[in-house]
């Protein structure tokens, strides 16, 4: 199982992009939190910064779309950049034409649960999913302590033979990281954690050595 660090852009200085992308430039994912002001309270940015920074950096996108409609926009994140485009299985508009969308465009499709959503929603679109992202937090708000009820899912998704990715974002510090990695998840989203830090490289080493020290 391979360990995937990606950082969250939005703990990051939004005055300073380039430079903030540079100093994460070796993560495995960039996470980039998109939200709507209606799926969650918050809003952040849509897809013509992802445009903008996919100009600035090579590392791979991992586009969380934190939306109530994600079906009419995953084709402009598409277009913008995105290399895995995850939505919200709780969003509004059909689950499995979404995910047909994001394949048919060339991406990765990714599903993400929010704290209260069960587990088995996700089953019946695994064998298209590179990923699975189990919310650790309440989505919509940064800086949030890890939920360690949410590992049972995590779990669950292993127990039943699931291969691909597993994501947690929410929380994640040196110390959870261990909890959600012994769990079975093996992509970390860290926002505050990295961008926070003195040295983010050094961060990101530590978070992934921390998750493979838990790993089988």
């Amino acid at each position: 199982m391979v360990i995937k660090i990606s950082p969250s852009i939005l703990a990051s200085d939004y005055a300073n992009l380039e430079s903030e992308l540079k100093r994460i430039e070796t993560s495995d994912l960039i996470h980039v939190d998109v939200m709507d002001g209606h799926f969650v309270p918050n809003i952040s940015i849509g897809a013509p910064v992802v445009s903008a920074i996919r100009k600035v950096s090579d590392v791979p996108f991992d586009v969380h779309l934190m939306i109530s409609r994600p079906l009419k926009y995953v084709e402009d994140f598409a277009n913008a950049g995105a290399d895995i485009i995850c939505f919200h299985v709780e969003s509004d508009d059909d689950t499995g034409e979404t995910v047909d969308k994001i394949l048919s465009l060339g991406k990765k499709a990714a599903l993400a649960v929010k704290p209260k959503t069960d587990i088995e929603q996700v089953l019946p679109y695994l064998d298209k999913l590179a990923m699975v992202l189990v919310m650790t937090v309440e989505p919509g708000f940064g800086g949030q302590s890890f939920m360690t009820d949410m590992m049972p899912k995590i779990e669950k998704l292993r127990a039943l033979g699931y291969k691909g990715d597993i994501e947690v974002d929410g929380g994640v510090n040196p110390e959870t990281i261990k909890l959600a990695a012994k769990a079975g998840a093996n992509v970390f989203v860290a926002g505050s954690a990295v961008f926070k830090s003195e040295n983010p490289k050094d961060t990101i080493k530590l978070l992934k050595d921390n998750a493979a020290s838990k790993v089988d």
